[in-house]
């Protein structure tokens, strides 16, 4: 089939509708499925939004249409600990789709686990598509198709790269569209323990407690712990590295309800026993680069939303940045039109509950 040209505005439209869906995680998934499946014929599919700000390793939120849970765990797994060569991320900027299990032309990759692992659960090949821009990487698709079908090859790999913009344009409104400060009862921190043998130990009724709430926001059942176990295995491969970081995630309301943070620490210094993942609501200085990122704030307007934190005035602001008083006004309604917010009141708000 020839390279097939389409409008990217009118795709982002559509696939943007099918996310917005008032019905359940399936059926959601299935519209998107629908829109893309004229362009790239498959069986299953899951599309990921991950947040520049915080890296490409993780997803802030997702959809999912017939893919086996168990199939995504055993890639999980093998993605941390087997050398899956997915998270080669500066191959993947090259090279934004990749057909993992066959090669273009049939052949196995040079990952042969990946093809058992696909075998094993119905599945001839998997196309990834990395969705990058300048800014960074916001997501990526995975498209699957089921044993007897002819695997994905070059030419799959050429029209989904097209699907880029489109993809990139309807995760960013999914991410920005609704209310900045949704009006929902605020949570307390929860707390989720992963053992060493990567199995979900303890959920605090806390967490639970976002668990219910996630579950409203058309989020498969069994997401959250296939999230939280990969989380758990980041935070051990960072906890072991020299200069490593507490991973972190960030999600916006649209995917939960309010912006949402996850943090995975482990609890012994070898990163061989527990690990515990904190779930809990917006905090300023973890949500802010996320919110900027999303919304395109640019570095100068993110200093001037950053001196809201201290209650300064327009004057104070624009001492301290050595701007005009106009110019931070100018920077302020820039930000309010972009997040949508009516004030400096309801942008605090947003990044403080």
């Amino acid at each position: 089939m020839s390279l097939r040209f389409f409008d990217d505005r009118r795709l982002a439209s559509d696939l943007y509708a099918a996310a917005i869906q008032n019905t359940g995680p399936e059926q959601v998934g299935a519209g998107i499925s629908r829109v893309l499946a004229p362009i790239v014929a498959h069986d299953a599919l899951s599309l990921v939004g991950t947040d520049p700000a915080t890296g490409p390793g993780l997803g802030s939120f997702s959809f999912w249409h017939q893919y086996d849970p168990a199939l995504v765990g055993e890639l999980v797994m093998h993605r941390h600990l087997g050398g899956d060569p997915r998270p080669a991320i500066p191959t993947l900027l090259r090279t934004p789709a990749v057909v993992v299990g066959a090669g273009t032309d049939g052949s196995p990759v040079p990952d042969p686990r990946v093809r058992e692992i696909l075998t094993a659960h119905g599945a001839s090949s998997e196309l990834r598509l990395l969705l990058q821009d300048r800014r960074g990487v916001w997501g990526a698709l995975g498209l699957l198709r089921c044993e007897g079908a002819a695997p994905f090859g070059q030419d799959d790999a050429q029209r989904a790269t097209r699907l880029v913009p489109a993809l990139l344009a309807a995760l960013r409104r999914y991410a920005t569209a609704g209310p900045l400060c949704p009006e929902v009862p605020p949570l307390s921190a929860g707390v989720i323990t992963v053992g060493p043998d990567h199995r979900i130990k303890a959920v605090s009724p806390q967490a639970r407690l976002w668990l219910d709430q996630w579950s409203a926001h058309a989020i498969p059942s069994w997401v959250p712990g296939a999230f939280f176990v990969s989380l758990s295995l980041v935070a051990r491969a960072e906890a072991r590295r020299e200069g490593g970081a507490m991973p972190l995630v960030c999600a916006p309301p649209a995917a939960s309800g309010r912006w949402t943070t996850c943090q995975g620490q482990v609890l012994d210094e070898a990163a061989t026993g527990d690990v515990a993942l904190v779930v809990q609501g917006a905090t300023w200085d973890l949500v802010l680069p996320s919110l900027c990122a999303w919304y395109g704030i640019t570095p100068r307007e993110r200093d001037v939303v950053t001196q809201l934190r201290t209650g300064a005035s327009v004057k104070q602001i624009a001492r301290r940045l050595d701007l005009s008083a106009y110019t931070v006004n100018d920077h302020l309604k820039a930000v309010f039109r972009k997040t949508g917010a009516d004030g400096r009141e309801e942008l605090g708000a947003a990044l403080t509950r």
